[in-house]
């Protein structure tokens, strides 16, 4: 080998090396892990504030982690781990139903960006607080975030330069806005490019208003027994109770309930009707025992005296403080900004339904610049989407509330289109 062809090899060497900022969090080995990974990992903490600790779970690209965008996703709830993100939406790999062993996920979304997933706010999956006070709110978690990421960037600063996007499901409605608020007009150095929200809470009250539309049109009142979640799917795991269910339906008709933050859905309902006899569509039984297992909790460094791994935490839900019924003016503040904006929602969801949201990208007030037009993925119409400015409101077809889980394909192409500014 020439002399230049062996400093473009050492070069490259320690270009790669040079993004293990933080070798003690590094991820070395997976039990049950069935295939050889061609990315690097790390699990740790994220300091929040003082005696406030965020897990942190993060997959470099498999395609050039130096120049390939980084994104930071956030599950919702409130409540509820952004692990059920990785490990059953859009991460390099899923938990087989033996709870045991790990298979790739050939639509992972590290295929084109470095994906930092963060359990928040405290008490949520494996982070935790000293003081085990989980009482919190949107503008404390959207603080806390921001915070989290600068501790994030300081253990890799390399990656400051790369473009950042966020990333809200569900709950991530409040939290995604929120957050990419105090990152465009904060001092820290944080490449903010966009942020996109799946299936999210925009606006409490069109949610709610635009469900009985949804429900009539497709002529679902009277029955018993639908999936909540996606119309046109089975309900996994039976009709037993699920934290993850009950967090994301009590966000449905609150105005119509009497004003509290600390409710139980299930709480509210006539004697007659049992939120626990309405299947919750939910299995994450495979995910739960697998994070749980002694060797997974050590490779991913978590610390023995931390209590077993839960896909909710109902000490968050139940003491977190709604603030914003809408985020109509975070929206038009991050616009004014020049950031990009993508709004989607798989179709037959009821728990954060799509014309919900299009009636709030709507009621921004903005002039249209793409007509409501069909998308194509594999030669199959996937959704439909429409353009106003820079923001884009896209329905995926036939997917429910987690759109990676269940329409992977489409979901990788929709999140390349917007992370690279191409054409859907």
């Amino acid at each position: 080998m020439s002399a230049g062809g062996l400093l473009v090899c050492l070069l490259a060497v320690f270009q790669l090396g040079s993004r293990a900022q933080y070798a003690p969090d590094e991820v070395t080995h997976l039990p049950g892990m069935t295939f050889k990974p061609n990315f690097r990992q790390w699990s740790g903490y994220l300091q929040a504030r003082p005696g406030k600790f965020f897990h942190y779970w993060f997959v470099t690209s498999q395609r050039d982690p130096v120049k390939d965008p980084l994104l930071l996703w956030l599950n919702g709830g409130p409540g509820c781990s952004s692990l059920d993100g990785f490990l059953s939406e859009n991460g390099p790999f899923h938990v087989n139903d033996d709870g045991a062993t790990l298979y790739e996920n050939t639509f992972s979304w590290n295929k084109i960006a470095n994906v930092l997933y963060v359990e928040s706010p405290a008490g949520v999956g494996y982070s935790y607080s000293d003081d085990k006070d989980y009482a919190t709110d949107d503008n404390q978690v959207a603080d806390d975030n921001y915070r989290a990421l600068q501790s994030f960037f300081s253990k890799f600063p390399n990656f400051t330069q790369n473009e950042f996007f966020i990333f809200g499901e569900s709950y991530g409605g409040i939290y995604a806005p929120t957050l990419s608020l105090r990152v465009a007009t904060g001092k820290a150095k944080i490449n903010l490019k966009g942020f996109a929200v799946g299936n999210g809470i925009s606006s409490f009250a069109l949610n709610d208003q635009s469900l009985i539309y949804f429900g009539y049109y497709h002529g679902l009142f009277g029955e018993d027994g639908v999936n909540e979640y996606a119309l046109y799917l089975d309900c996994e795991g039976g009709r037993s109770f699920h934290k993850g269910y009950e967090m994301t339906m009590s966000h449905l008709f609150r105005n119509y309930r009497k004003p509290s933050h600390t409710y139980k859905f299930s709480d509210q309902l006539p004697p007659t009707m049992s939120l626990r006899r309405t299947p919750p569509c939910i299995n994450s039984t495979a995910q739960m025992n697998w994070l749980n297992r002694g060797d997974v909790r050590k490779a991913l460094h978590i610390p023995d005296i931390l209590p077993p791994w839960d896909i909710c935490n109902d000490a968050v839900g139940g003491n977190y403080t709604r603030l914003y019924p809408t985020v109509k003016d975070v929206y038009l503040k991050l616009l004014s900004l020049n950031l990009r904006v993508l709004v989607y929602n798989g179709d037959t969801d009821m728990a954060c339904n799509f014309l919900g949201d299009k009636w709030f990208v709507e009621d921004l007030g903005l002039k249209p610049t793409t007509d409501y037009q069909s998308w194509i993925h594999d030669d199959q119409i996937a959704g439909f989407y429409e353009q106003y400015g820079n923001i884009t409101f896209l329905t995926v077809k036939g997917a429910g509330h987690m759109v990676p889980q269940w329409a992977p394909g489409p979901a990788l192409h929709m999140f390349q289109s917007f992370i690279t500014n191409g054409s859907y």
